[in-house]
């Protein structure tokens, strides 16, 4: 086909078409300059507050302490060394594993951070951070029960209580074969139905095995055979926002490096299962 342009003379725009190109060229930059401040990274720097997502009621991670009203433990730590970071002031959203995802995509906070199981079905609605703590599960029973080993722990008759929307649950779902399965809502927790002797085993991971054990003189922990349903715990954030993630990310790498990740796991009893 022969070309429209004659040989040897410089190709030309028409007035209409250079209009067209240079609007591209200057909407094309701003509208992802438009789409990086729509970040939550900037919007947290700009308004001061950072509204973190946390279940009150799980021991050594984001426990309200029902004498002093403070949520305690390592993400009640860990939370507010992230809000100093970013100069903003930390506000608590109360969630749970059952809410979370929604509470997130519904914009009532900016990142969860209460251990959450990073799992590949969650993943399908969240993004997840890198993990900070890898633990599995683990049954605590009274030492006057009936549970006296693992092996006792799916027999018939027996009561097991797990926490509604944990990873746990459906792990234990699909593991037990005899034993009844509980799950228990918010505001109830495991806890409290092994004190009322509503249950006979709760299934949990090692911050509330070791919480409980401490708290309360009859209770003991069983350590299954093999580690069973190993978890890493991460913060989670809304989908679609890479530059908040990288941030989370950063800070995950940073307070590895500086110690501080380390230091709250071990006021809390956490160091034998933070992430390497």
């Amino acid at each position: 086909m022969q070309s429209l342009v004659p040989m040897g003379l410089p190709f030309r725009l028409s007035p209409m078409l250079c209009a067209a190109a240079l609007a591209v060229a200057l909407v094309a930059p701003s509208a992802a300059g438009a789409q990086a401040l729509q970040s939550r990274l900037f919007e947290v720097t700009k308004s001061k507050k950072l509204r973190v997502c946390q279940f009150p009621l799980y021991y050594s991670i984001s426990f309200r302490n029902p004498k002093t009203g403070e949520i305690e433990g390592i993400d009640a730590d860990l939370s507010k060394e992230l809000a100093k970071e970013l100069g903003a002031e930390l506000e608590i959203v109360e969630s749970s594993f059952g809410t979370f995802i929604a509470d997130l995509q519904a914009n009532k906070c900016e990142i969860g951070m209460f251990g959450v199981g990073a799992s590949l079905k969650r993943a399908q609605a969240v993004e997840f951070s890198k993990p900070y703590l890898i633990t599995n599960i683990y049954a605590v029973t009274r030492k006057d029960g009936p549970i006296k080993s693992w092996a006792d722990v799916d027999k018939k008759g027996v009561k097991a209580a797990v926490t509604l929307g944990s990873y746990i649950e459906p792990f234990m779902k699909s593991y037990l074969k005899n034993a009844e399965l509980v799950s228990v809502a918010p505001p109830n927790t495991r806890e409290g139905e092994l004190v009322a002797q509503r249950v006979d085993v709760i299934i949990t991971d090692y911050p509330t095995a070791i919480k409980v054990t401490d708290e309360f003189d009859w209770a003991k922990t069983i350590v299954p055979e093999e580690k069973l349903a190993v978890t890493p715990y991460a913060y989670v954030v809304p989908q679609g926002d890479q530059i908040w993630l990288n941030y989370i990310n950063l800070f995950i790498d940073t307070i590895k490096l500086d110690g501080r990740l380390m230091k709250y796991a071990k006021k809390n009893k956490l160091d034998p299962i933070v992430a390497p």
